[in-house]
C-alpha cells in the first residue's frame, strides 16, 4: 500500500509541476503582444535620427529642419557672432553656460527651436541680442541660444548630435 501512495504522491507532484509549467508559458504568450505593442512603430523608429546636409548654408545664414515633429535651427554664424557670444559674462546670464560647451565646432550652432518658456518658436536673427526672440511672451536668446532677457527659465535645448563629415550633421 506504501507504494500506491507513493506512486500517487508522485503523479500528483508531476501534473502540479506541469500545470505551473503549463501556466507560465502561457502567461508569458498572453503577455508578449501587450509588452511588444509599447516599442516604437517603424515610422517613429525612422525619425529617431536624421541627416542634414550643411554643404549649402552661407556664413550668417540659418536653417530650420524637423526632428521627430520639433524645428531644429542650424545656424551657420559669422565670426562676429561667434566672438560676441564668447565674450559673454557669465554672471549676466540667467542660465549659465558657455558657448564652448553648446557647440561642437565654433561656426556651427545647432539647437532646438523651441521656447523653453511655453514651447512657442523664437524668430531667429532678432531680439536685442542678435540672436533668437519669442514674439509670444518676449523672451531674448543671444547668439548661443542662451536666454538673456524675459521669462524663459533656461537656454534653447541642444539636440543630440554629430558631425558625419564635413559637410554633414547626424541629429539624433
Amino acid at each position: 500500500m506504501s507504494d500506491a501512495v507513493s506512486d500517487d504522491a508522485n503523479r500528483r507532484d508531476f501534473l502540479y509541476v506541469a500545470t505551473g509549467g503549463v501556466a507560465a508559458v502561457g502567461a508569458v504568450m498572453a503577455a508578449w503582444p501587450l509588452v511588444h505593442q509599447m516599442n516604437p512603430s517603424a515610422d517613429v523608429r525612422a525619425l529617431a535620427t536624421i541627416e542634414v546636409d550643411i554643404s549649402q548654408i552661407e556664413v550668417g545664414q540659418s536653417v530650420t529642419v524637423k526632428w521627430q515633429g520639433k524645428p531644429v535651427f542650424i545656424r551657420r554664424r559669422t565670426e562676429e557672432e561667434i566672438q560676441t557670444a564668447e565674450a559673454v559674462p557669465m554672471d549676466e546670464l540667467p542660465d549659465p553656460q558657455l558657448d564652448a560647451d553648446r557647440r561642437e565646432k565654433p561656426e556651427w550652432l545647432v539647437m532646438l527651436g523651441i521656447c523653453t518658456h511655453l514651447g512657442c518658436v523664437p524668430l531667429g536673427q532678432a531680439g536685442d541680442f542678435g540672436g533668437w526672440f519669442c514674439p509670444c511672451h518676449g523672451s531674448h536668446y543671444d547668439t548661443s541660444g542662451r536666454i538673456r532677457l524675459g521669462p524663459a527659465p533656461k537656454n534653447l535645448e541642444i539636440p543630440p548630435y554629430e558631425f558625419v563629415s564635413d559637410s554633414v550633421i547626424l541629429i539624433g
